[in-house]
């Protein structure tokens, strides 16, 4: 299946303690079906101190399942994607405003 969401787009959170929360992808795993946003489900990790690290508590962003992800479309509502052919080329639109993304 081809991929809605591209590291780099601009997203909204649709469920969880996140809820309505904006940010952009940073990393998608397709195989797993999770991408990671940033500043979005933020967990603290507790280091060790090393050589190169000072150590203590860290907050990592962890991944947020796809389906709970929509896009941000040019007016900042959450949309939909969808697939279209222009000029022979593949491409993701909006389904709200229709603009190629």
């Amino acid at each position: 299946m081809a991929a809605k969401l591209k590291k780099g787009d601009k997203v909204v959170v649709l469920a969880g303690k996140d809820k309505g929360k904006e940010g952009s992808i940073s990393s998608v795993s397709p195989k797993t079906g999770k991408a990671i946003v940033d500043g979005i489900n933020i967990a603290i990790r507790h280091t060790k101190q090393s050589q190169n690290s000072q150590g203590g508590r860290v907050p990592t962003a962890m991944p947020v399942d796809l389906s709970n992800l929509a896009l941000l479309d040019s007016k900042g509502k959450a949309t939909r994607v969808g697939f279209r052919e222009e000029d022979g080329k593949k491409v993701r639109f909006a389904k709200t405003t229709g603009e190629t993304v």
